[in-house]
């Protein structure tokens, strides 16, 4: 039985792709959570770091040839990836590689910009002769099939597609806006404008940019060397190159849509906010989620360390060890607390009559005897003393801690050292 034609080439396209994955950000928004690692290494529901999710659609879509380019405090992201992402065969032309910032170029400043990240890693584009070259942000949480996005890219002969998301307008204005005709293709670009613009039929929603480009290389290729030599340019895809484009070429939207359900738009979050981290790690504790984690047709790939199963003991009245509505990673053990709708990561461990709710404890915090922690992400390492209250609604100290404006609080190491 032959491969149905439209299959052949999005196949086809997805092997001609080069992906590179953008995961040098500093995630300042994240506040101390990224004081010590790159956003895209940041822990996420209970098992895995953010950039998992946009190299899982990778692999998923079949796009096998990915580089990565690292910049910030890049340790943990990099030992990440060499444990959990050496799975690709190379001899079948199959590989995820890092690319640091090496000051590649006669300047001696580090990536300047999103653009500029690419065009220093120029002669690892060429080296492989990519038909497309796939910009991915590596610190976005979403399921989604490039494939489909590549196809598209070459029926309409763009020269670049960029994918979209519908937002409401008012909340578009930390997203780069587009203006589209009826044949998708933009007409116009704004990067964070003060008033969005509506889009056609739908004027309460505004058509945003989610940071994810195909563009042909060789369009690419020269279009970067142009912009290098441009002093006045900020060097970024969203504030230089794709408005440039747009007046030059064919640059059409594409819309993102669910992997199952063509109808609606599909999961996408930015988490690059402690309250943005907290609900959408929480949201996963819902009985039908909107990110579906088990789903084997589309798996989320991670470095898994060997870690034993987690663990409840205690069956005595106030010392009962169990969890309702919570995920609860490897090698936790609840011994007689509470938790309620939250997410443990793995080591995860909770000590004697205490009662969490609403919170994220990230790998390997203890939380000792005696204790009520609600509405907080208790960062990884942190040692909770017994009978310590913290979060909302508690007696806990806010000043020790970071409280954002709709009340989570944030406990990290060096916090508790005082």
């Amino acid at each position: 039985m032959s491969m149905p034609p439209e299959v052949r080439f999005v196949s086809r396209a997805t092997r001609e792709t080069l992906a590179l994955v953008m995961a040098g950000g500093r995630g300042s928004r994240l506040m101390q959570l990224t004081s010590n690692t790159a956003k895209p290494a940041v822990p996420f529901a209970g098992k895995f770091r953010i950039i998992d999710f946009t190299l899982s659609n990778c692999i998923n879509s079949g796009v096998r040839r990915v580089g990565v380019l690292t910049q910030y405090k890049s340790h943990a992201l990099i030992r990440h990836l060499q444990m959990g992402w050496g799975f690709l065969r190379g001899q079948f032309g199959e590989f995820i590689e890092l690319l640091p910032a090496e000051q590649r170029t006669e300047s001696a400043s580090w990536y300047s910009g999103t653009a500029d990240a690419v065009y220093q890693n120029l002669p690892f584009i060429i080296s492989h002769q990519p038909a497309h070259v796939l910009i991915l942000a590596g610190d976005h949480i979403y399921k989604m099939d490039y494939g489909p996005m590549l196809a598209q890219h070459v029926a309409t002969g763009a020269q670049v597609t960029v994918g979209c998301l519908e937002v409401p307008r008012m909340e578009a204005t930390e997203f780069g806006v587009m203006t589209v005709d009826d044949q998708q293709k933009i007409i116009a670009f704004d990067e964070k404008p003060s008033q969005p613009k509506g889009m056609p039929g739908k004027p309460d929603f505004a058509l945003a940019s989610m940071g994810i480009y195909v563009f042909d290389a060789r369009f690419l290729l020269d279009f970067l060397r142009r912009d290098a030599g441009v002093n006045e340019s900020s060097h970024d895809f969203g504030h230089d190159i794709i408005p440039k484009a747009i007046n030059e070429a064919n640059v059409y939207a594409y819309p993102f849509r669910d992997l199952y359900d063509g109808s609606k738009q599909g999961y996408w979050r930015d988490v690059g906010t402690v309250d943005a981290f907290w609900k959408a790690n929480l949201e996963l504790t819902e009985v039908l989620p909107e990110l579906n984690l088990y789903d084997q047709n589309w798996p989320i790939w991670t470095h898994a360390p060997q870690l034993p199963p987690a663990k409840f003991i205690l069956d005595k009245p106030g010392q009962r060890g169990y969890a309702v509505d919570s995920l609860v990673g490897a090698g936790c053990i609840i011994a007689g607390a509470e938790i309620r709708k939250s997410v443990l990561f793995n080591r995860a461990r909770v000590e004697t009559g205490s009662i969490v709710e609403e919170s994220l404890l990230l790998p390997g915090v203890i939380i000792g005897s005696n204790c009520r922690i609600n509405k907080a992400v208790i960062d990884e390492g942190c040692v909770i003393p017994d009978n310590t209250e913290i979060g909302e609604g508690t007696n806990g100290v806010a000043s020790y801690y970071h409280v954002t404006k709709s009340g989570v609080t944030l406990v990290t190491p060096e916090m508790l050292r005082g």
